[in-house]
């Protein structure tokens, strides 16, 4: 396998490992491992992965999460921590950190991931997060871990929100577009799950929510996504529609009706 400089992804997280191996074992994915293994047959070897140092990841992340949101919102209720929490440790949220830190780049994976696109894997981006979260937390100790954390999950995000005059961070986006399409008259999208690939315990589910024209003549739009799950897919493709329709000039309720009453009439 060809060597990847991991300088960069060091840079990015202003964090240089005295552990360096640590950082390689975090970006291995199993069926590296599991390539080099075979190729060192009859030593009977383990090749470290991933894995764990992404099961301790999301500890660190859980764990720094929930101290940060507890000290930074004292006055808030238990199930808007809780929920403000789940935003912060969602894919759907952490896949957006691994993609700004690049982390697709350093990923070592065996030839079969390679060639089915396992760079651009949410699962595979969000385990290696974590995992590089794990292996900072045992190069560094529990500070440096938090500082990541504050640095590319919690802190930006929380200030995007306030930028959007949000009080709480939006999860659940497929009853959002349903609330926001009643409101304004229009029929509900078509949720679509038009690719389903990988292996089964490793699943990439490809879901898209087409909003529907007034005049049914095809979608108005389409919100295209990925994910390791269908709800993970169909949430991130009805928050695209979302945002399609926060560009859109509203349109009362009772002339959106009557445009789509006059479509159904053929007037």
């Amino acid at each position: 396998m060809k060597s990847i400089d991991h300088s960069g992804l060091e840079s990015a997280l202003a964090y240089p490992f005295s552990r360096p191996d640590l950082l390689i074992q975090a970006l291995t994915h199993s069926s590296q491992a599991r390539e080099m293994e075979s190729s060192q047959a009859g030593e009977g070897k383990r090749v470290p992965d991933n894995e764990q140092l992404e099961f301790l990841g999301d500890a660190v992340l859980a764990l720094t999460t929930t101290e940060e949101l507890f000290n930074r919102y004292p006055g808030f209720s238990e199930g808007e921590l809780s929920k403000l929490r789940a935003h912060l440790v969602s894919e759907r949220h952490l896949i957006r950190v691994a993609q700004e830190l690049q982390l697709g780049r350093y990923l070592r994976l065996g030839r079969g991931e390679e060639k089915s696109g396992g760079r651009n894997k949410t699962a595979l981006l969000v385990d290696a997060f974590e995992a590089v979260l794990g292996a900072v937390y045992l190069d560094g100790g529990m500070e440096p871990a938090r500082r990541m954390v504050l640095q590319f999950v919690v802190t930006p995000e929380l200030e995007r929100i306030a930028l959007n005059g949000q009080s709480l961070p939006l999860t659940d986006y497929k009853s959002a577009l349903q609330e926001r399409l009643q409101a304004v008259g229009k029929s509900q999208p078509t949720y679509v799950m038009v690719k389903e690939q990988g292996p089964e315990h490793n699943k990439v589910f490809t879901v898209e929510a087409r909003l529907h024209a007034a005049n049914n003549g095809g979608p108005e739009f389409v919100g295209r996504a990925e994910g390791s799950t269908k709800k993970n897919a169909e949430q991130e493709a009805a928050r695209q529609v979302l945002e399609y329709l926060a560009t859109v000039p509203p349109v009362p309720l009772e002339r959106a009706r009557r445009k789509e009453a006059r479509s159904r009439s053929g007037v």
